[in-house]
């Protein structure tokens, strides 16, 4: 007969998402074009992906709003100029590697 083979080679992963009814007051238009983007039974899903965006863009925007100015006055960065100057070593080292710097302009 037939047998039953289980890969134990590859992780198993479930998700599980709890779920809960909501009753929403939307714009008929928008929802009627939402309808169109989300397929037939998908507009709860396609609610629910357009929030969770919206929630992880309020959510960063927040951890921004906290951290502003949190360097200001850092000594490592004294000017604007220093932060300047940082971001370009910074560069110049992802793209010519840590012992060579771009190219000068004075050398032949």
């Amino acid at each position: 007969g037939a047998r039953l083979h289980l890969d134990t080679h590859r992780p198993m992963r479930i998700i599980v998402r709890m779920t809960m009814r909501t009753n929403l007051v939307l714009p008929r238009e928008l929802v009627q074009e939402a309808d169109k983007y989300a397929g037939p039974r998908g507009r709860s899903r396609y609610v629910a992906e357009a929030l969770e965006a919206r929630v992880r863009r309020d959510r960063m925007r927040a951890v921004l709003e906290d951290t502003r100015g949190m360097w200001k006055d850092h000594p490592l960065f004294p000017t604007s100029e220093a932060v300047v100057e940082w971001v370009r070593k910074g560069r110049a080292e992802k793209t010519y590697g840590p012992l060579h710097g771009p190219p000068r302009l004075d050398e032949s």
